[in-house]
């Protein structure tokens, strides 16, 4: 009797750990079709609207999609503490497979965490700041640093200044921290407060 207990109680944890395995192993949600339905998260503008690269952010909480005018602000969303953290999948266009950099398709999503970025390039993103542009294949990514400028980074070497500075300070390279950048929340030209 005494076997047959610890044999049951046995095969139910390898049963148990099965259900993990198959569970942790689970394949991510796949990408959904960029339509005039997506809305960006943080601009609540339609997404379509903006030129370059877009994201999409798959949650476990949530049927549908989290949309971004940007792939920088998709990536910013993964490292925002009051961001939910319940993340199935992280999507970007491939802007090696865009048709312009107005057009970044509809349809050609890269599994950020597997894409290279272009980071400190000369191209801007959906709402006018420095933009982390994401490829699915590094030759193209090489090609685009060549001719726009920028390094090239993995979704885990993004620079968190880079991503969350203001838009202002955004641009590459970025300035260094306590220093004052350009915009609408600092000083006039004349260095006086008004």
């Amino acid at each position: 009797m005494r076997l047959l207990v610890i044999s049951s109680a046995l095969l139910g944890a390898l049963a148990l750990g099965g259900c993990n395995d198959k569970k942790s192993a689970e394949a991510p949600p796949p990408p959904q079709q960029l339509t005039t339905a997506a809305i960006g998260h943080y601009c609540g503008m339609n997404v379509l609207e903006h030129p370059g690269p877009k994201g999409q952010i798959l949650l476990a909480s949530r049927k549908e999609p989290v949309w971004f005018s940007s792939a920088r602000d998709a990536v910013s969303f993964t490292m925002l503490p009051e961001e939910p953290k319940d993340i199935r999948a992280i999507y970007v266009s491939d802007m090696g497979k865009a048709a312009t950099w107005e057009e970044p398709g509809a349809t050609n999503w890269v599994d950020a965490r597997q894409a290279v970025f272009v980071i400190g390039s000369r191209m801007k993103g959906g709402m006018g700041a420095a933009e982390v542009v994401p490829f699915s294949d590094r030759s193209a990514a090489e090609k685009f640093a060549s001719d726009n400028g920028g390094r090239i980074v993995s979704f885990a070497e993004v620079p968190k200044d880079y991503v969350l500075g203001a838009e202002e300070d955004a641009a590459p390279p970025p300035p260094p921290r306590g220093m004052s950048g350009h915009g609408a929340a600092t000083a006039p030209k004349s260095g006086h407060m008004h």
